[in-house]
């Protein structure tokens, strides 16, 4: 007579129809949570098990600091072999069914201070070639001085930019428009770029099309280019590791946060359809708490 594994095993790969590596996955997660209950003293027998044994084993792949995605992985395994028994009749609970994983707090967004914002626009100006560094010195300007995204950066046409009001009109996720301003010093890096190093270069390649940002030769530059001339950007200057051109939106919203902007303001200017996914933004930075706790904090400083 087949055992309740083995019925299971049939059953996903005769009805689910899942490919053998998923079998083998599923197979080898059980396999493990029986291991686990003889190893443990517990019965063995699948179909004995109580909520005891599922919060004990939890806690030991925790010990064990299996990976959260691991974990998770291997409970899904168990609650749909347990939902499988209840349909067959071999079992009327799911000891798995309520079983929640603890909640990790998410990094914060990682974003530069205001003098490494300084230090990089320095190295923006340091590119050999001239030209590209007036580029540099357009693309960095622009990615801190509105928070788009870099997809967003890359689709930027020279019709989406409004020098008068100082206004771009940005193509977001899901097709969605939205105008975002931009200050004097973007302003300025994109006008003496647009006038300088783009026009030449692309007089030089013979090209002709409406995209802001392009490369060395002429066509629109990739994200992966944007990540490129920013990690240059990095080598050039006194900061290290490596930037990601999501860093800038994160500082861009953090700075306009802690000098004190409006956070429906913000997740206007990001595109954010819910204000939840912007409230990660309103971490402080060291500097804030400290000048903070001496402003309001009675017995922080001698009189």
């Amino acid at each position: 007579m087949a055992t309740p594994v083995q019925l299971f095993i049939t059953y996903l790969e005769s009805e689910r129809q899942y490919s053998a590596d998923t079998v083998k996955a599923y197979r080898e997660d059980l396999q493990a949570f029986q291991s686990f209950l003889s190893n443990t003293g517990g019965n063995a027998d699948l179909k004995q098990v109580t909520k005891l044994d599922v919060q004990v084993y939890l806690s030991q792949l925790y010990d064990d600091h299996k990976a959260r995605t691991t974990i998770a992985r291997k409970i899904s395994s168990l609650r749909s072999f347990y939902d499988f028994l209840i349909r067959e009749d071999l079992m009327q609970t799911n000891p798995f069914a309520y079983v929640t994983l603890k909640k990790r707090p998410a990094p914060l967004p990682r974003f530069f201070y205001e003098k490494e914002m300084t230090a990089l626009f320095k190295a923006a100006t340091q590119n050999p070639n001239s030209q590209l560094a007036e580029r540099d010195s357009a693309i960095l300007e622009v990615l801190y001085g509105t928070g788009i995204r870099v997809s967003e950066c890359c689709g930027l046409t020279l019709a989406d930019v409004d020098f008068d009001g100082q206004l771009m009109l940005i193509h977001g996720k899901g097709n969605k428009e939205r105008y975002v301003p931009f200050g004097h010093y973007a302003k300025d890096a994109l006008e003496k770029y647009l006038s300088g190093a783009r026009k030449a270069l692309m007089e030089r390649f013979h090209k002709q099309h409406e995209v802001v940002f392009i490369n060395h030769y002429g066509d629109p530059i990739t994200s992966t280019g944007v990540e490129y001339v920013l990690n240059q950007m990095i080598a050039r200057s006194s900061l290290t590791g490596d930037i990601h051109p999501h860093m800038l939106r994160h500082t861009f919203a953090t700075h306009l946060l802690n000098h004190g902007a409006d956070l429906r303001t913000v997740q206007e200017l990001l595109g954010h359809s819910s204000l939840s996914t912007t409230q990660i933004y309103t971490h402080v930075t060291k500097s804030q708490l400290q000048r903070d706790y001496r402003r309001y904090f009675p017995r922080a400083t001698h009189d």
